[in-house]
């Protein structure tokens, strides 16, 4: 075997369609530092670009003809127009790869495109793009045209086939391995046929000694080991080895030697440390003892060894990924629903980067907190991660930035707002958090000034007495307010939200989606999600469920994937029976559709009658409409251009000279502050000590020592002054 200098990290079919899955430019710009020669390939967007092409087409609809299943009405509708499909699938693709924005007008058109079921139900397009929206119409209307054809590819060519996953169903509570290794055995299918001769392809241009397989969902868990499969046969000399976020949940019990068979290690957690001592084995440097969270296969037993047990690196020391030789140019940014916030999943190459490791907060109880990924919190110094930033814009091109935390800490969010704007950085971006008191109507205008343009985060069930159940740390007044200053802000919001969670009624849940609808209705979030509540191994619940009145049924007999519960509500409450009704609800309230609708019009059972206040969430909101109190620590920051002092005299001619002008110039607007005039020389001298180019911003406490060294008055009299609240008003802040 070569020596082991040369890695191949691979990502398996299907992630995402707009943008890189992050795990293997972490991994290439960590191994770089550490002196490895290593290449990337997504497979999964290279896989859809061979499928959506002329060359791909034919074959699609040729095998289609030629089945022998049963294929439904609109298979034969699509399989019917099959040479529409070939003559404008290159050009849906060079819209959709921004290649050609001009195809918009086309596009729209109600000839061009062949159209099937995924067109039956269109939204009012007016309505949801107006009349200057035509690059987003052509989006969203091409995005169906690809849907058509993921329609097709699932009836006439393999079920398992989906845009953002693959065979997941083997994937998904798999106890057993067995139904994945009989499935690996089977005939290819045109789509693993093409992504098998794209693997061989990367294996031949870069002649690896390692490959690594990233398998972050159970939608890749097939692909990965199909890939394993492959490289086992054709170049057994290659070493394999497993790891991402399906490994470091489903497998932390792993002891089935077959799945060895596809790889020759499965890693845990972080994958630095497990993927350097690996290495060094393979130099023949270390034995087997000093591998790090890593399992491999001696004779027919699964062994596992952490020789690095509680070592851990920090941000700082992982490196800058590196997306340098990832296909950028070849993802697609669709248009799913006609909605603003929710489409960020799925248009625009988002670069991913992350503020901190873990969750600041890690004590939900339905969350894996006793995972590493969760429990242990690390931030990214401020300035190490723009110095990042900097260099991923410089390998993309790109500036806009999903930051894939957990819950970004608000402390660290506002010192990387601060260092964005002191390096005089412009990005966009959005990332995920918890709608907790922290953020304030100040600081989430600070983070709008730094290019936030959207957060997500947990509602869940929009219920008090769940929350504290969950110990989310949060309550609905919070985050009604959270959200409040962020719209405030043009920040968009969106909330996962959660039903089914032990002891959950359903008046609580009809309740939520009260609570939801006033959301919306006030505008306080602009898309949200439903989730199913699942117990996990490593949650608190899956822990310690009496504490939680549920009990977990037994754990089917296995030795491959252990995660999920099957748990038991004494409520007996059929929580399955609401998911239509919640989720064509939260449909239409994206849409801005049905917001004075009666609850129960949702429902196909019967359910019970709301019992909150139609004005709760609007009583929450003005509870807190006043500024956040003046807190001494608090630094005033001011983030426009500088004030312009100007003397003037008053129109009582008695008292000349004792007034001035201070002339605000904004971006948006200019506006004069009129003052005494010992007080506009005091403000004059001061602002330059709010700018945020300043390393130090001036705290609210050392303002106060100073008005006391040149002004009688108390500082609190200065606070309610009409200066002040103006000032206030118009965008000083106090963070």
């Amino acid at each position: 075997m070569p020596m082991p200098n040369k890695i191949l990290l691979i990502t398996p079919p299907f992630t995402q369609l707009n943008t890189p899955y992050p795990a293997s430019p972490y991994l290439k710009g960590f191994l770089k530092m550490h002196g490895y020669d290593v290449f990337q390939a997504d497979l999964g967007i290279e896989l859809i670009n061979k499928i959506f092409s002329g060359e791909g087409f034919q074959e699609l609809f040729s095998r289609a003809k030629d089945t022998q299943k049963v294929l439904s009405g609109n298979s034969h509708h699509i399989i019917s127009n099959e040479q529409y499909y070939l003559q404008t699938v290159g050009q849906v693709m060079d819209f959709l790869q921004y290649r050609d924005n001009t195809l918009a007008h086309i596009l729209c058109s109600d000839t061009f495109l062949p159209r099937a079921s995924r067109f039956d139900q269109l939204p009012d397009l007016d309505l949801s793009f107006g009349n200057i929206g035509v690059n987003d119409r052509a989006r969203f209307l091409a995005t169906r045209y690809v849907e058509d054809i993921g329609d097709l590819i699932k009836d006439a060519i393999t079920p398992d086939f989906g845009f953002s996953r693959y065979a997941e169903k083997l994937g998904m509570s798999a106890h057993s391995f067995a139904p994945i290794d009989d499935a690996l055995r089977q005939p290819d299918t045109l789509i693993e046929v093409w992504l098998l001769e794209l693997l061989q392809k990367s294996i031949e241009q870069h002649r690896p000694a390692v490959v690594g397989i990233t398998i972050p969902f159970p939608g890749n868990l097939y692909a990965g080991l199909k890939c394993g499969q492959f490289i086992k046969r054709a170049a057994p000399h290659i070493k394999i080895i497993a790891g991402g976020g399906f490994v470091n949940t489903e497998l932390r019990e792993l002891s089935e030697p077959a799945v060895f068979n596809y790889v020759d290690f499965i890693t845990l957690d972080d994958g630095e440390l497990p993927l350097l001592g690996i290495l060094s084995f393979l130099h023949g440097e270390a034995d087997t003892g000093a591998l790090s969270r890593t399992f491999i296969r001696t004779g027919d037993e699964v062994v596992y060894y952490n020789a690095d047990r509680g070592k851990d690196l920090s941000p700082s020391e992982t490196g800058c990924p590196d997306y340098s030789d990832l296909p950028l140019d070849r993802y697609l940014s669709l248009i799913e629903i006609a909605n603003p916030m929710h489409r960020l999943w799925s248009d625009g190459l988002w670069n991913k980067l992350a503020i901190a490791h873990g969750c600041y907060w890690h004590r939900c109880s339905f969350c894996d907190t006793t995972l590493d990924y969760i429990n242990r919190c690390a931030s990214t110094p401020a300035a190490v991660l723009v110095d990042r930033i900097e260099q991923v814009m410089v390998q993309t091109g790109q500036s806009g930035f999903h930051f894939v935390d957990e819950a970004a800490p608000p402390a660290a969010l506002k010192e990387l707002a601060l260092e964005l704007l002191r390096r005089k950085i412009s990005i966009s971006w959005w990332t995920n958090i918890r709608f907790e008191n922290a953020f304030t109507r100040d600081l989430c205008r600070l983070l709008a000034a730094s290019g936030c343009i959207a957060v997500t985060g947990g509602l869940e069930a929009a219920s008090d007495r769940l929350l504290k159940l969950m110990n989310k740390g949060v309550t609905v007044r919070q985050a009604a307010r959270a959200c409040r200053d962020f719209t405030d802000a043009g920040i968009m919001v969106h909330a996962y939200l959660m039903y089914g969670f032990p002891t959950q009624t359903g008046q609580e849940t009809i309740d939520a989606l009260e609570i939801v609808r006033q959301f919306f209705s006030e505008g306080l979030i602009q898309s949200a999600f439903w989730h199913l509540f699942t117990a996990t191994v490593h949650s608190d619940v899956g822990i310690d469920p009496g504490k939680y009145l549920c009990t977990i049924a037994a754990r089917p007999a296995g030795r491959f994937a252990k995660n999920d519960l099957v748990h038991e509500d004494p409520t007996g409450c059929d929580h399955r029976s609401f998911a239509q009704g919640l989720n064509k609800a939260v449909y239409n309230y994206m849409h801005g559709i049905g917001m004075d609708l009666a609850i129960k019009t949702w429902f196909d059972v019967r359910v019970p009658a709301v019992s909150v206040n139609k004005d709760f969430v609007e009583r929450a909101i003005k509870e807190g409409t006043a500024f956040d109190n003046e807190r001494l620590r608090s630094g005033v920051l001011w983030l426009e251009s500088l004030p312009r002092l100007v003397h003037c005299d008053p129109a009582n001619k008695r008292e000349p000279g004792k007034y001035s002008k201070l002339v605000f110039p904004t971006r948006t607007e200019s506006f004069t502050l009129t003052t005494r005039r010992e007080v506009g020389q005091w403000l004059y001298d001061t602002f330059p000590r709010f700018s945020a180019q300043n390393t130090a911003v001036m705290t609210l406490e050392e303002l106060k020592q100073e008005h006391e060294k040149r002004f009688a008055a108390p500082f609190r009299s200065f606070l309610r002054s009409k200066e002040w609240k103006t000032l206030r008003e118009k965008g000083l802040l106090l963070i």
